[in-house]
């Protein structure tokens, strides 16, 4: 008995402590791929906050509800039911039961998400739901959006912000969505920042003590290398 009573305790003492990592910035930046591989490096969980965004204004178009309308919005924001799976290596969202990974990233949506996240409402729900994931993440969690440093998590022990220049994020959003036009591609970014940063619920923004990284002249694994190096610095210090 004793013997397994000192197994469990020397395990406990080795076994890395948990952590929130919170990782902000624009689109184009990395967020996703980043948050993903770190996440499933270190045993993290992982949450895509912006596919929840993204998710919610989806059932919205479906449902027939006017998403420039924010009275019209707010009234429906509770009625769907949004489950998001945080298994980095495979990270899942459904709504309603209804595998929603794929359909949530078409062009419609990402035109109408601006709109819809920015009602205080939606905000509200979505907040709630996002910190209740990561207060049930056992081992720690990576939270990616562009919200989590300054309003979702603020008390996140590790707080990231990706920058890149909009040449560089309007490439690598071209090269993700087939036949798109790199000049529209960065044109539409443009917009969705000025969108974002500018609402008056939770914008996008940088918290005072969160650690920016450009990637625009930086490789993907390079980046990785650069946040897991962070995270494991901080759990280190825990």
């Amino acid at each position: 008995m004793s013997t397994t009573v000192e197994t469990i305790s020397a395990a406990a003492r080795t076994a890395p402590a948990a952590v929130i990592v919170a990782i902000d910035g624009p689109s184009g930046t990395g967020k996703s791929s980043t948050s993903k591989a770190v996440a499933a490096h270190l045993g993290l969980s992982y949450l895509d906050t912006g596919a929840q965004y993204r998710a919610i204004t989806w059932w919205m178009l479906n449902n027939g509800i006017d998403v420039h309308d924010a009275a019209e919005v707010a009234t429906a924001v509770d009625k769907p039911v949004i489950v998001s799976g945080t298994d980095p290596t495979a990270p899942t969202i459904t709504v309603d039961g209804e595998d929603a990974a794929g359909p949530i990233r078409t062009q419609e949506v990402t035109s109408k998400v601006s709109a819809v996240s920015a009602v205080p409402e939606v905000r509200a729900r979505i907040t709630e739901l996002q910190r209740s994931i990561a207060a049930s993440a056992e081992s720690g969690i990576v939270v990616e959006g562009r919200d989590i440093g300054t309003t979702v998590l603020p008390d996140a022990d590790l707080k990231i912000f990706l920058t890149a220049s909009p040449e560089a994020r309007a490439a690598r959003r071209s090269g993700e969505i087939k036949g798109s036009d790199l000049a529209s591609t960065k044109e539409a970014l443009v917009e969705r920042d000025a969108a974002d940063s500018s609402r008056k619920t939770s914008p996008l923004a940088k918290a005072d003590d969160a650690v920016e990284v450009d990637t625009t002249e930086l490789s993907l694994q390079q980046v990785i290398e650069c946040v897991v190096t962070l995270v494991e610095e901080k759990r280190a210090a825990k």
